[in-house]
């Protein structure tokens, strides 16, 4: 049989690898799946940006893990309005249906939505008419960090705001009911984790909202950064 001419070839030759190799050595997981479904104890909230895929950065087998992605990994506030909201709904079906343990609200730097929210001088990233509304979710996390400091450099400034939209994201997600109400139980914890591209180094947020690197061993960082008020 031939691979169909306007399939990418990429994508071909990607599958051809997946069913020779990863596809073999996990076939009995795939099997269990496909009859029992899927049961994540995890659910990811990550960036759409190509650089940064959950699965990979936490080298997740089939089927651990729930992961939505859009543009700078945002969680809007609960907004039961009748309107279509993917990201709400993926939301209340990990954790109504699929009943996961944690959510990890999954930043990272170089963020293209995050540095063109911060740059009002900068080209808009897409003359469209969505992704500009989508990113005022980003306004209660920059009214709370404030503007840039004197003589602070742009890339610092966003790297704080992507922290601070973490925050932001985690505050927004107890607005929805069935997860403040589960988190309040202990039965959901709420996370947040910002992955660098260039270094590969993960920062997770602890209690006190500072980001810490997730293991020992990970490459030293100058400091924590705290998502508000650093």
């Amino acid at each position: 049989m031939t691979a169909h001419p306007d399939f990418p070839a990429r994508l071909s030759e990607g599958y051809r690898a997946f069913l020779g190799d990863r596809f073999i050595s996990e076939q009995t997981r795939y099997e269990e799946l496909a009859a029992a479904g899927q049961k994540p104890e995890i659910m990811i909230v990550g960036c759409c940006d190509s650089r940064v895929s959950p699965e990979v950065i936490f080298d997740a087998r089939p089927g651990e893990m729930f992961v939505v992605r859009n543009v700078a990994n945002l969680v809007p506030p609960y907004a039961p309005d009748g309107r279509h909201h993917s990201a709400s709904a993926a939301l209340e079906f990990a954790v109504q249906a699929l009943r996961v343990k944690h959510i990890v609200v999954l930043g990272h730097g170089r963020c293209g939505g995050v540095q063109a929210f911060a740059d009002q001088d900068s080209a808009p990233l897409s003359p469209g008419d969505f992704i500009g509304k989508w990113m005022q979710i980003l306004n209660p996390a920059a009214d709370k960090l404030g503007s840039r400091r004197a003589g602070e450099a742009l890339p610092l400034y966003v790297e704080r705001l992507a922290l601070a939209s973490i925050e932001n994201s985690i505050a927004n997600l107890l607005t929805f009911p069935c997860v403040r109400i589960l988190h309040e139980r202990g039965k959901l914890k709420l996370h947040g984790a910002y992955f660098e591209v260039a270094t590969g180094v993960l920062m997770v947020r602890g209690a006190d909202g500072a980001f810490r690197p997730a293991v020992a061993d990970m490459p030293e960082r100058v400091s924590p950064i705290r998502c508000v008020g650093a």
